[in-house]
């Protein structure tokens, strides 16, 4: 019986289709096509090829997401231009939390809505706030889980080098 039940599991096993690699730099970034927070508009990579994206997940729940917007919005401020865009992507149930945060934090940059978690699944974050780079041509250049100071020089001088073709590849972490 218990060998019966081993053979079965094991079968299981051999069947199921294997775990999904880990999205790594270098790769082709997952596409997505969501809603903006302001209603009636979409964001999609496709739409934002030729620039540079970063792209953040997060939550209003999440105290290190709340932690880094500042920086973001700054670093927006800084760069935002026909050669880099951020979009922000609320994993968030409720419409109105998001607007109500965006509001109190003063946030003038993208947000999107991903409250299925699709998009937030695709590229396999699960740790808010989580934040890609993404190159020009769609490809993942690299990945950050946890907050960071978007707006001091060492991500700032980076993304700059990025946008000026200087640079490609992982940044600091």
């Amino acid at each position: 019986m218990a060998l019966a039940a081993a053979v079965a599991a094991f079968a299981v096993l051999l069947l199921s289709p294997p775990p999904e690699d880990p999205i790594r730099p270098g790769q082709p970034a997952p596409g997505f096509d969501l809603p903006l927070l302001d209603g009636g508009a979409t964001v999609s990579l496709a739409g934002l090829r030729g620039r540079v994206v970063l792209l953040n997940f997060w939550a209003t729940w999440c105290g290190p997401c709340e932690a880094e917007m500042p920086a973001m919005q700054r670093l927006h401020a800084q760069l935002a231009g026909p050669d880099f865009e951020l979009v922000a992507v609320s994993v968030d149930t409720k419409r109105e939390d998001v607007d109500a945060y965006r509001t109190r934090l003063g946030l003038h940059f993208p947000i999107a809505l991903d409250p299925e978690k699709r998009i937030a699944e695709a590229y396999q974050s699960h740790r808010y706030p989580e934040s890609y780079l993404i190159d020009r041509d769609g490809r993942i250049l690299q990945r950050y889980i946890g907050p960071r100071e978007w707006d001091t020089p060492i991500y700032m001088d980076h993304i700059r080098r990025v946008i000026a073709g200087e640079q490609e590849g992982a940044a600091p972490e």
